[in-house]
């Protein structure tokens, strides 16, 4: 009978690497003279770019972070001139944020990185293989929610 793969250990190990994976890709960008964004602030350009002037409370959900966390994000990005929160008009306790030039001038360069991460990623697994890969981080990802 085969031993079943250690998962948590697998996903924590693959998370690290993922994380070092990713700041090497960072530094790549920093040796090249860029402004190379955090993996939290490059989520927030690609949800903005998807759609601009969202809510912090829906950037919160989109990034799944804590509130709190997005409004210390949005702070920083805004002093690099990438992002700009605006208070809404039809709610003055609700605070949008917007992509500005610099952010969006930052998105080919984020792209391309993040092509080469997937790239690295997928490797030779099957198109199959990956659904289910990604059908199971899907479900991990809803442990501990009111219906489990």
């Amino acid at each position: 009978m085969t031993k079943p793969p250690r998962l948590i250990f697998l996903l924590n190990s693959a998370q690290r690497r993922l994380q070092q994976f990713i700041a090497a890709e960072q530094d790549r960008a920093a040796r090249d003279g860029l402004a190379a964004p955090s993996p939290a602030q490059s989520g927030v350009l690609f949800v903005l770019a998807r759609e601009d002037g969202v809510t912090m409370g829906r950037l919160a959900q989109a990034l799944d972070l804590a509130p709190s966390a997005i409004s210390g994000l949005a702070q920083r990005m805004e002093a690099l001139a990438w992002v700009e929160r605006r208070t809404d008009t039809a709610d003055a306790r609700t605070q949008r944020v917007w992509l500005l030039p610099a952010g969006s001038a930052q998105l080919p360069a984020l792209r391309k990185a993040l092509g080469r991460i997937n790239e690295c990623l997928t490797g030779d697994f099957t198109p199959a293989e990956l659904q289910t890969v990604g059908r199971w981080l899907e479900h991990v990802q809803t442990l501990g929610d009111a219906d489990d």
